[in-house]
Order: C-alpha cells, then sequence, then structure tokens
C-alpha cells in the first residue's frame, strides 16, 4: 500500500520543498480587494506585503469542495490512500468540510483527515512526521491517530510589531489598539491547539523575547518532558523579517547552550493566513515533539 501525505500551504512549505519532499501541497486562496489569489501560485509572499503595507483588504478563504476533491484525485491517481493534514479545526472552517468529503463513499477508506490542532511551522512538523512515518510503512489510521494524540506536544509564541492588525482582524477591541499604542505595549501571544490567545504584556521586543523564551523553557521541562531537547525540534518564524528571525536564532542557541552544529534551528516564514491577522515585523518562537518510532 503506497500512503501519500497532503498537506495546504499554511503550513509554510512551499511547492518546491515539497518536490523535494515528496508531500503534496494545495494552495490557499486568498482575497485582496475583491480579487483572488493563490498562495504560491499568483501570489507570493513579496506580493502580500506589498499589498498589506499599501492598506489593501486582505481576506482569507478556503478552498472549495471541488478544488479539495480534484486535488485528492490526483493524488490518488498514483497512490492506494492519502494522509491529508490541514490547519487546525479551531481556526478554519476547512478541516471539517476535508472531513466530510472524506467521510463520503468515493473517499471513504482512502482519505484520512488529521485533525492536528496546529497551524504554521507546528503544522509544517506534523507533515514531516506524517511523512517519515508513511515512509517507514505506517498505516495511514495509525499516522492519523499518532498525529491526532500527539496534537498538543507542541507550541508557537509570537510578538508582534504593531496592533494595527489584530485591531483589522477583530482580534482586539479598537478603544484596546488605541490605549496599548499609546502605552508602548507589545503584547507576546500563543497559539496551542484551537485559538490565539494572549499570553503577557510588555514594553520592548527583547522584553518579548525573553519572555518567549522563559515560556519555552518551561514547556521543555513540564510540558514536552525533554530538559535536554533531545526529542522537539525548535523553530524560529518571522513576517517578512528574517534579518530579525536570524539574530533571534543566534540568541535561542545562547539561551539553552545549544551549538548549532548539534542542532539545526529551522528559520521559516509564518503562513500567510497567521501574517493576514498579526501583519509584518511578527516574530515567533516554536517547539514540536518529534513522535518516537
Amino acid at each position: 500500500m503506497k500512503t501519500a501525505v497532503a498537506t495546504d500551504t499554511n503550513s509554510g512549505l512551499n511547492k518546491e520543498e515539497c518536490i523535494k519532499l515528496g508531500i503534496y501541497l494545495l494552495p490557499m486562496p486568498f482575497s485582496i480587494s475583491e480579487k483572488d489569489f493563490l498562495e504560491g501560485v499568483n501570489l507570493s509572499s513579496r506580493d502580500f506585503f506589498a499589498a498589506m503595507e499599501a492598506g489593501e483588504d486582505i481576506r482569507t478563504s478556503q478552498p472549495s469542495p471541488g478544488q479539495l476533491c480534484d486535488f485528492w484525485d490526483e493524488i490518488l491517481k498514483e497512490n492506494d490512500n492519502l494522509v491529508y493534514i490541514p490547519m487546525s479545526s479551531g481556526l478554519s472552517g476547512t478541516y471539517e468540510t476535508a472531513w466530510m468529503l472524506a467521510d463520503g463513499d468515493k473517499y471513504k477508506s482512502r482519505v484520512y483527515v488529521v485533525d492536528n490542532k496546529r497551524i504554521s511551522v507546528t503544522q509544517y512538523a506534523s507533515v514531516l512526521e506524517a511523512k517519515r512515518l508513511a515512509d517507514n510503512g505506517t498505516d495511514p489510521i495509525a499516522i492519523t491517530q499518532i498525529l491526532e494524540k500527539e496534537a498538543s506536544d507542541s507550541v508557537i509564541y509570537l510578538t508582534v510589531e504593531t496592533l494595527k492588525y489584530l485591531k483589522k482582524g477583530g482580534r482586539i477591541t479598537p478603544a484596546a489598539a488605541a490605549l496599548g499604542t499609546l502605552l508602548k505595549i507589545k503584547p507576546v501571544l500563543t497559539i496551542q491547539g484551537d485559538k490565539l490567545d494572549a499570553f503577557a504584556k510588555v514594553r520592548t521586543m527583547k522584553q518579548a523575547k525573553n519572555v518567549m523564551l522563559n515560556a519555552l523553557e518551561k514547556d521543555l521541562a513540564e510540558r514536552f518532558s525533554d530538559v535536554n531537547i533531545e526529542k522537539t525540534d525548535i523553530y524560529i518564524a518571522h513576517a517578512n523579517e528574517y534579518d530579525a528571525a536570524v539574530k533571534f536564532r543566534d540568541e535561542v542557541y545562547e539561551f539553552f547552550s545549544i551549538k548549532p552544529e548539534n542542532m539545526d534551528i529551522k528559520i521559516q516564514e509564518l503562513s500567510l493566513s497567521i501574517c493576514t491577522h498579526v501583519g509584518p515585523g511578527t516574530l515567533a518562537l516554536a517547539a514540536a515533539k518529534r513522535h518516537q518510532i
């Protein structure tokens, strides 16, 4: 039995990476000033941030059932079954649509949709885990069960450059945004499972980084039981802020006394679906515990 692994661009994966890894990728739709785009097809991150800086109206969307079926049909021409990993069910209706389609007669026992409670870099980690399991001969039912059971073994902490986009997306009220801007408050947010939640309030980027580092240190000790970071992958993610991400990675190496040659802390762009709500300049620290085969 040949099991394929597929995801969408909410994972932060791009077409070139997926070709190299043998993973199938569905581009997510966006609307910019009422024009339709597909991430990674006719919408690059450069175009996205240019539109954002220009103040254009950007809205996230989800693939239609027809687009999803066409995507699966192409994959199943060359594979016996498919493990599909969309973004968290708590952050989008994408999972529910996919699950309903997979439960129909056409795809039952061939397409397995994972409710992994993740997005962006932690979703990326899940996709790599699924591919590793599939290549190791694990059947699709077991892969789905493993990913869903271990969904909470991940975390993203992030801090924004401006409150403008949290206000625009309705994450905070205009009054709170105005007061926060006046007082120069920089929030630290967290994504653990289904929601983007407030975690802490600070005033400087240095303080925000320290909060994220200390929070991850606590997670490694208490949630992941991996103080020595032997079973956990760490990621730095950013929204159009690569140089700052490189600097932050160096600080993570120093904080945890890690030698770069002993651990590759990957730098990735935050998925555009998150960037829509947090804006450019956002920095994130993320971690995902690996399944032990």
